[in-house]
Order: C-alpha cells, then sequence, then structure tokens
C-alpha cells in the first residue's frame, strides 16, 4: 500500500473530533446514554468466557469427585443467562439510540446544509466544480450517520480488546504477537482498497451526476412531452447504458482485487488462530492449565482474532467515511465574497434612487463583458423598460441591482451611497424580482405565492391581495381547494397550471412584498400580448410611487414606461421615452415599426 494513501486516511480521522462536535450538538442525552451502554456492553465478552470456565471447570470437578453440592454451578449457570439477556437487551436499546441520532443528524446536517448553501454568490451555483463538491455534501448528510455507528462501535470493540488480552497476556505473551501478524495485512489490503474505491468515487463524480441527470430526464413528468414527441427514450438509454458500464467496469476491477487479496489475508488469519489453538491444547493436555482455562484462552484468543480484524477493517472503513466526511466539510467551509460589511447600513427609504456609473461586469471565468461602461439613473417612483436582444445584458443588469453579483468595474449608488455599505439582507428585502426562469414549486398556491415574503404566510388577506392585483385570483377560484391546492403533478391531487396561469401566480410573489424598486424580467412572456398589456398597465397603477424596471420584448407593453433603456452587447445604445426614441428613429424604432408591422 502506497504510504501516500495510508497516510490520507490517517489524516482523514482529523475529522472525526469535528464529526462528534456536530453530533454532541445535536443530542447530548443520547450521546451520554449511547457511550454508557456500550461501555457496559464492552465487558460483557470477558464476563461470559469467564463464567463458561468456571462452568466446564466446576462441571469437571464433580465428575471427579462426585460432590452432589451444584449450587455453584447453577449459579453460574445463571448469572451466564443473565449476561446474555442483559446483551441483548442492551444491544437493543443502542440500536434504537444509534437510528435516533442518526436520524437527527442527518435531519440537522441537512438543514445547515441548505442554510449555507443560500448564503453562498451565485458565480459558485454557476460553476461545476462547485456542484461536484455540493453533491458530495448532500449525499454525506444520510450517508454519515452509519460513521457515527462504527466508530462508537470501534471504542466499544476496543475496550472489550483490553479486558480479553488482559488474560491472554497473563497466560502468554506471544499469543498477542501472533495475533498482530495475523490481523496486519488484511489491514493493510483493506486501507489501499479503501483508498482505491475513494479515488475511483471522486474522479467520477462528475459522470454519476450526469448518470442521475439523465435518469431524472429519462422518466420525468417535465421531461415526458419532449422525450416522447422526439423519441429520445433509445437515445437517453444509450447514453446512460455507457456512462453507466464505464463505472461499473473501474469498480469491477477494484472488487475482485479486493476479493482476491481478501482470501489471502483469511487464510493468513485462520493459520494463526489454529497455530495458537494447538498451542494452547498441547499446554491442557500437559495438565498446565484447566480444561475451563483451555476453553477460556481459545474462546479469548478467537474472540480477540475476529474482533481485531473487524476492527481493522472498520478503521479502513472509518477512514473512507472520513475521506468522504471532508466533502461535507469543505462546502460548509465555503464562504461567499458578497456580504455584508461589519458597519453596514439600514436599506434607507429612497430619495434619489439608483445610479449606475461606468459599471463593467464579467461572469466568472468569461473573457467576455455581459456589461461595460453602463451609466444611467432611475429616480424614485420612475418605471425604467429595458429594451434589447437576448444576451444583450438586460438580466444581468437586474442581478447587480439586487448584489446577486459584484461590478467587476465601476459602481452602483443608491441615494448616492455605494450599494455595497448597505446592509445585504435589507437590500433584497427592499427589491421585489420576478425572474423569467421563475420556479414553479410543487406547493400548494398559497405558499406559491407567499415565496415573494415569506414572513406573510400565515397572512391570508396579504396573500389573497397579492392574487388579486395579479390576477391569479380568477386562477385560483377555478382550482378544487383554492389557495390550499397543490400545483404541479408530483405530489397526489396536484394540479398542473398552464403557462399563463403559472406566470399569474409567479406575479402574485412581487405584490407580497413591500419593496421599494419592483423588476419583473419578462415574467409574462407565457401571456398573449393583450394580456401582458393589461398586466403590465395594472402593475403600473399599483407600484404608484415605487420604483420599476421592466423587461419585455413587446415594444406595445415598453412604450408605457417611463424611460426606455435600450442595451446592445452590454452597452447602452439608446435612452429616453418612448417619444423621444421614436423621434431619434435609431435602432429602438427599428424594432419597434418591424413589431407593429406584424400587428398590420
Amino acid at each position: 500500500m502506497p504510504k501516500e494513501a495510508l497516510s490520507k486516511q490517517f489524516s482523514a480521522l482529523r475529522n472525526l473530533p469535528r464529526f462528534f462536535k456536530l453530533i454532541w450538538k445535536t443530542s447530548k442525552s443520547l450521546t451520554i446514554g449511547n457511550l454508557a451502554l456500550r461501555f457496559v456492553k464492552a465487558g460483557i465478552p470477558l464476563a461470559k468466557l469467564w463464567v463458561a470456565k468456571e462452568i466446564i471447570d466446576e462441571v469437571i470437578r464433580l465428575i471427579d469427585v462426585g460432590a452432589a453440592n451444584t449450587q455453584y454451578l447453577w449459579w453460574m449457570v445463571g448469572i451466564e443467562l443473565g449476561l446474555v439477556i442483559l446483551s441483548d437487551l442492551i444491544n437493543r436499546i443502542i440500536t434504537l439510540l444509534d437510528s435516533l441520532l442518526g436520524d437527527l443528524f442527518s435531519n440537522t446536517t441537512s438543514v445547515e446544509l441548505i442554510r449555507h448553501a443560500a448564503i453562498l454568490d451565485m458565480y459558485q451555483f454557476e460553476n461545476p466544480s462547485f456542484y461536484d463538491k455540493l453533491e458530495r455534501a448532500r449525499r454525506q448528510t444520510t450517508s454519515r450517520t452509519v460513521l457515527m455507528s462504527m466508530v462508537l462501535s470501534q471504542l466499544q470493540d476496543m475496550i472489550t480488546i483490553l479486558f480479553l488480552g488482559a488474560g491472554l497476556i497473563a497466560f502468554n505473551p506471544w499469543l498477542i504477537l501472533l495475533l498482530i501478524i495475523a490481523v496486519i495485512p488484511s489491514f493493510l489490503g483493506e486501507s489501499h482498497f479503501n483508498q482505491r474505491t475513494y479515488s475511483l468515487t471522486m474522479s467520477l463524480t462528475p459522470e454519476r451526476r450526469e448518470l442521475d441527470y439523465i435518469r431524472f430526464i429519462g422518466a420525468s413528468y417535465k421531461t415526458a412531452k419532449e422525450v416522447k414527441i422526439f423519441t429520445l427514450s433509445d437515445f437517453l438509454a444509450r447514453r446512460f447504458e455507457t456512462l453507466a458500464n464505464e463505472y461499473y467496469k473501474a469498480n469491477r476491477k477494484i472488487a475482485v482485487s479486493r476479493a482476491g487479496w481478501g482470501i489471502v489475508f483469511s487464510a493468513i488469519g485462520s493459520l494463526a488462530y489454529y497455530g495458537a489453538y494447538v498451542f494452547i491444547i498441547i499446554q491442557t493436555i500437559n495438565a498446565v492449565i484447566t480444561v475451563g482455562t483451555l476453553t477460556f484462552l481459545a474462546g479469548s484468543f478467537n474472540r480477540m482474532q475476529s474482533m481485531l480484524q473487524m476492527i481493522m477493517s472498520r478503521f479502513s472503513r472509518i477512514a473512507e467515511s472520513a475521506l468522504y466526511l471532508q466533502d461535507l466539510f469543505d462546502f460548509f467551509e465555503l464562504r461567499p465574497q458578497i456580504v455584508s460589511t461589519d458597519n453596514s447600513l439600514p436599506f434607507p427609504k429612497l430619495k434619489k434612487g439608483f445610479t449606475f456609473e461606468n459599471v463593467g461586469f464579467k461572469y466568472p471565468n468569461s473573457d467576455k463583458w455581459a456589461i461595460r461602461n453602463l451609466s444611467f439613473h432611475l429616480n424614485v417612483g420612475e418605471k425604467l423598460a429595458l429594451v434589447g436582444e437576448n444576451g444583450a445584458g438586460k438580466t444581468t443588469l437586474v442581478k447587480l441591482m439586487a448584489r446577486l453579483y459584484e461590478p467587476s468595474e465601476g459602481r452602483i449608488l443608491v441615494d448616492g451611497i455605494d450599494i455595497k455599505s448597505f446592509d445585504l439582507l435589507d437590500l433584497r428585502q427592499n427589491i421585489g424580482i420576478i425572474f423569467q426562469d421563475y420556479v414553479k414549486f410543487q406547493l400548494p398556491v398559497k405558499e406559491n405565492i407567499a415565496i415573494g415574503n415569506i414572513e406573510g404566510l400565515e397572512d391570508k388577506e396579504l396573500i389573497q391581495e397579492a392574487a388579486v392585483k395579479s390576477l391569479a385570483d380568477k386562477v385560483v377560484e377555478e382550482l378544487p381547494d383554492k389557495y390550499e391546492q397543490v400545483l404541479g403533478k408530483r405530489f397526489e391531487n396536484g394540479v398542473e397550471l398552464s403557462g399563463g396561469q403559472w406566470q399569474k401566480v409567479a406575479l402574485a410573489r412581487a405584490y407580497m412584498r413591500k419593496a421599494q424598486l419592483l423588476i419583473l424580467d419578462e415574467p409574462t412572456s407565457a401571456l398573449d400580448a393583450r394580456a401582458e398589456h393589461e398586466v403590465f398597465q395594472r402593475f403600473a397603477k399599483l407600484i404608484e410611487g415605487k420604483s420599476a424596471v421592466l423587461i419585455s420584448h413587446r415594444f406595445s407593453t415598453v412604450r408605457m414606461a417611463d424611460h426606455i433603456l435600450f442595451l446592445e452587447n452590454g452597452q447602452k445604445l439608446e435612452y429616453g421615452s418612448h417619444e423621444e426614441l421614436i423621434k431619434k428613429n435609431g435602432k429602438y424604432a427599428e424594432l419597434f415599426n418591424l413589431q407593429a408591422q406584424g400587428y398590420l
């Protein structure tokens, strides 16, 4: 086994103290109870072997001397029965505590993972290596609960071995040395193959994510239409089969080698045991020890050998699990770059509005400017429309306003103060955004709407008022369970909405938030031109006195904005009111007239 592999496994054990701090934090009482019971359980094997020795010696003594007093014998038999019952009882309680503690730990860690993911930056979610790390961390929230049981069992067995070892050492220390020689090859072999398995898993994380993705799109309600219409099933099945076979072949190679070497190491252990067994038998024949002592020593040696092999094997599995555990801790070590400063300011009651000063932005790992040299001002109470072809930088602009990204150059001001100076949470609570790729949550209608301001989840009047403003109330009236109706087909009795109906529900989220700036990023694309115009007219009336940014490809809707910012290749091409841009007879006027001709 390579030194670096063994060193890596030992270094991974440094994760265990942190791991058990999480377990202790999960439930102190369950942890203490578990440890106490395991300590008691650790002494039972020695006690049972000693009682068995006494029973055998007493039986032989009674046969030899013909004594009629069997009281001591039956006392030993009763004690042995009591130890068996106690051992079974403790095992069941330990299993129960492990299960309860494991479930609590899994739940607690999953909650922490969700909360931590929420504070990370957008650019991190757009990085494939981040998704690999997130996927491995997500797996640890459930699979690592087994690690807790393994480590506790390891401690329990080590205490048992200390008890049993004391008896062997008192008889002959060379038996202990023979045991060590028997189990070390098996331990090194297990460690080697665990390291190879971990390395394989790490290297194939992207492929496993792709397998999960293909499995999802191959059998999902969301993709069923495209799969059927475009007859993609064979293509997806072949793609999955190819990737799965590659993973299988790599894993099979390790599994075959592991099984072959396992046979060799097992044979070495068996030879060592029977060598010791023969030695003990000879000592019994020569009357150096009693038959009861023979049974005690043979049982102790056999138990210690199996326990040492189990400890060595379990050590490798613990080290392997600790290696995977590092993935969870690595994820929790990730820190966002966009954070509030220590002396951040509360978001103000807007008086001047938002100002972009020569703002430029590049997405991470990209040499292309998504936005460059962009300067404009959005006054309080003003409605600004963003216009431009796909990829012009419209959505990027609103993400910068909400500080989902930081400008690569230039700055954004709020009432003349750099946006970075304000508390991040306070800033986002004062901005309501409905993106074009809004999420269709498979939740009840009231929760789908309340997502815009989740603190108002129990405020029925606020939710209904938001639905009325977005025209979603008419959609709700047609649903069997009204505001309690689950949307989507993922869960039982769920109802799927049309694209336009979903958009009205999503728009209601914007009205839930008492924000000073509202942004609609093409959220009405599934509505027809008349319906979209009606929604935006209603929107304009309902947000009187608030600032708004509208993004739409329909110029008949855009014209109701106070000012229009036309973007091209991330730069400001034209700026002004609808009338001013028509008179200018530039790119905006050209596209407006082209669209208008389509309605003639």
